[in-house]
């Protein structure tokens, strides 16, 4: 299964990037699971969501962006997720192709886009639950602002995150340009899937988390 999912590339991403406006179609994290034996996963509530007129540096410094490197994990203490990143490739129609469908304990990465840490806009997704119950993003929804995200990397450094916001978005008005849209500053975008869920269709939208760098050790 792959996605709708359009990023630039590593090498292409300064010459292109304003063309993410309009191009992602909505649902582009959409997994059906086979039956849902587990309660809804949890709902960002109003006040989380991001405010775009604040600046994201009120919440907690920004430092220079890190050198590029493929991140091996992803940390989120608040909620007890620490998974395995695999780079997810794209399809020929330049899709993102999704983790492994079963996989509960594993999340990914765009390996053809921005690795979280680098300046512009990383993406890491993961289900939000499988056909044998939740799976590593169930708790997204629940998430603050101002909690805490880790990525180790493959050059042995851990980035560091905060998020600024935490929504949640219908499949049929999912804001692409908002969410996957280039920044000049190292951000990260948790997604996975969420709303309603029903047999025939799936899930009835995706949570986003917003979050920006603001330290490596």
């Amino acid at each position: 299964m792959s996605y709708p999912y359009s990023s630039p590339t590593r090498s292409t991403r300064r010459t292109w990037s304003w063309l993410l406006a309009g191009v992602v179609t909505a649902g582009s994290l959409y997994w059906i699971t086979d039956s849902q034996e587990t309660a809804l996963p949890p709902k960002p509530t109003a006040g989380q969501a991001k405010l775009w007129s604040d600046p994201a540096a009120s919440i907690a410094p920004v430092i220079s962006s890190l050198p590029e490197a493929a991140p091996v994990r992803v940390e989120i203490p608040s909620i007890g997720v620490d998974v395995p990143l695999t780079g997810l490739a794209r399809n020929e129609d330049g899709g993102l192709n999704a983790p492994p469908p079963d996989d509960a304990k594993l999340a990914g990465w765009d390996a053809a886009g921005i690795p979280p840490g680098s300046t512009g806009t990383a993406v890491i997704a993961a289900h939000v639950d499988t056909s044998k119950g939740p799976a590593a993003f169930y708790g997204l929804g629940s998430l603050k602002k101002g909690a805490k995200i880790k990525v180790p990397r493959e050059d042995g450094l851990t980035a560091h995150f905060v998020i600024d916001g935490v929504e949640e978005y219908a499949k049929d008005d999912f804001p692409s340009s908002k969410v996957y849209g280039q920044r000049t500053r190292p951000e990260l975008r948790l997604i996975t899937c969420g709303g309603s869920f029903s047999q025939t269709d799936g899930y009835s939208g995706n949570v986003v988390v917003y979050a920006h760098l603001t330290g490596a050790s």
